[in-house]
């Protein structure tokens, strides 16, 4: 296998635990512990993504053995130390104290093409970090991490990667629901990449701890790492990064409520220093569109996490993480500013968002209520959010209503109740909706046809034709649990491209079959993984 341009700047600017020994504690004035994978004497691979090839892996590479022993954690690359990360975090809006990497070891960073990336194995054993746990994953909750971050990044949304999955060749006893009826499982290894993988939570754990120059330390390593555009120091270099942090939480959150992504446990723990979607548990995409749903039965009676809330709750992590950082700024009223800035930029990015999905390229006073509507029609009955928005660009200004009322009908899971009971709401929307493309195309000066083309494009590039369905992940999973991983691969290929046609897909270009609606793994789903 090639050699590695290691490069491994966390451990090296950052305190090391003092402590060898892997059994659970508490930690202070450290930000990592060492952390060494288990043995698994027949782990081996079931899929490598084309991530490796971005990485520099030649096929030969992904054909040797010191891939497979080293992507599964079964050697460690030469001269490197593998660790787990301290970080503690607010966990459905309590504090939970100290967390850390209770299921990741990280690997080691490297330096390919002028880019970072930090390598980590998670489900390869415990961690100082462990808890309760065992540290191990499930080919079931493997398969879901492995294929939805790769989908997220082929979607355009920022997002940690996955190089590779692969069987651990021993069993895991787990409890899918928490419901008393354990069993064993298949035990998984997914191999995640990012530039990193600092969380708001590390910045909680320093500062709750009193520990301000682990605080500053961690703050400006990220900076001088991640945020090279901060060129000033002190408060001010830390306000800047503040806002930068804030501004890309709400770039992925905004990304997150255009594709219908509900992510399901939006712990400050589980948010990304640098705006990247990371740790894929009860995900979900919307299927029939609903502000309260989400995927998350541990969240199920208060919905703290539904797909409406998203935005939300990123203001509210951003808060947490902005009285961490307060005793290196000193200044609430500038802290609160940069909060302020995040709701006024959602509502700016909101409407810029809905335009592309609905296809308006000009503004219209009445635009608000255009959305408001359609929001309301959206919920009076069960809507295929991804299919809604795709057929929509069938739809243009020369179309006649009742037409236009046949197009979007695709998307109704209970197409004879909303012809009693709903159509004449849809049909007063269509015709404002056909009126506003009217509008839009008086104010052109292009060639119609030509507009017309473009904002198909526009729309189609900004409303996946697929997504991860939870039901198609859960068939991916029921033909893995066999040992079939044809069907993995084919949907692997599939998301690769979400907004183009791709024929040979169709298939899944579908309403969620009825027998998905309640099924565990596919409308139910829990943190157990």
């Amino acid at each position: 296998m090639r050699k590695l341009h290691i490069d491994n700047s966390f451990t090296n600017a950052l305190p090391k635990d003092p402590i060898e020994e892997n059994y659970t504690r508490q930690v202070e004035h450290v930000a990592f512990s060492k952390a060494l994978p288990l043995k698994f004497a027949k782990s081996s691979f079931i899929h490598i993504s084309k991530l490796a090839k971005e990485l520099g892996f030649t096929e030969e590479d992904l054909q040797s053995e010191e891939f497979l022993q080293l992507f599964t954690g079964q050697q460690p690359y030469p001269n490197t130390e593998s660790y787990a990360m301290a970080y503690a975090g607010h966990q459905f809006g309590n504090w939970a104290g100290q967390l850390g990497d209770g299921r990741a070891i990280n690997l080691f960073e490297t330096l390919q093409d002028g880019n970072r990336w930090a390598f980590q194995l998670k489900g390869a054993g415990p961690t100082p970090y462990s808890r309760s746990g065992d540290g191990l994953a499930v080919l079931r909750s493997s398969i879901r991490e492995h294929l939805c971050s790769e989908a997220m990044h082929h979607l355009g949304i920022p997002s940690t990667r996955s190089l590779s999955l692969s069987l651990s060749g021993e069993e895991v006893l787990r409890d899918v629901m928490y419901d008393g009826h354990p069993a064993h499982e298949k035990g998984a290894i997914v191999c995640r990449v990012a530039p990193s993988f600092i969380r708001f939570g590390n910045f909680e754990l320093a500062a709750a701890q009193g520990e301000n120059e682990l605080l500053k330390e961690l703050a400006d390593y990220t900076i001088a790492t991640f945020f090279t555009d901060i060129k000033t120091s002190g408060a001010e270099a830390y306000l800047q990064f503040f806002q930068e942090v804030t501004d890309r939480t709400l770039e992925m959150i905004m990304h997150w409520q255009r594709v219908g992504f509900v992510h399901g446990v939006m712990n400050t723990d589980n948010m990304s220093i640098l705006g990247l979607t990371i740790d894929y548990g009860p995900y979900g995409w919307l299927e029939p569109y609903d502000h309260g749903w989400t995927p998350n039965t541990t969240d199920r009676q208060h919905k703290r996490y539904r797909y409406g809330a998203q935005p939300e709750i990123g203001l509210w992590n951003l808060l947490q993480l902005a009285n961490a950082l307060f005793p290196l700024i000193e200044d609430a009223p500038a802290l609160q500013r940069i909060l302020d800035s995040y709701k006024t930029n959602y509502q700016v990015q909101y409407l810029d968002t809905m335009m592309n999905k609905i296809g308006i390229y000009y503004t219209h006073k009445d635009d608000r209520d255009l959305m408001q509507a359609l929001e309301e029609n959206l919920h009076l009955h069960e809507t295929d959010m991804t299919i809604f928005y795709r057929e929509l660009s069938k739809i243009d200004s020369k179309t006649a209503v009742k037409d236009a009322f046949k197009v979007i009908s695709a998307s109704f899971y209970t197409n004879t109740d909303v012809e009693e009971k709903h159509k004449n709401t849809w049909l007063q929307w269509l015709e404002a909706y056909i009126e506003r493309l009217v509008f839009d195309m008086e104010q052109t000066d292009d060639d119609h046809s030509a507009f017309a083309k473009a904002r198909i494009e526009k729309m189609n590039k900004t409303n996946p034709k697929y997504v991860l369905r939870n039901y198609i992940s859960q068939l991916v999973i029921d033909a893995a649990d066999q040992g079939d991983y044809e069907l993995l691969g084919e949907v692997y290929e599939m998301l690769q491209n979400p907004y183009d046609e791709q024929p040979e897909f169709e298939k899944w270009y579908a309403l969620r079959p009825e027998w998905a609606r309640s099924k565990v793994g596919c409308s139910m789903l829990s943190c157990s993984s």
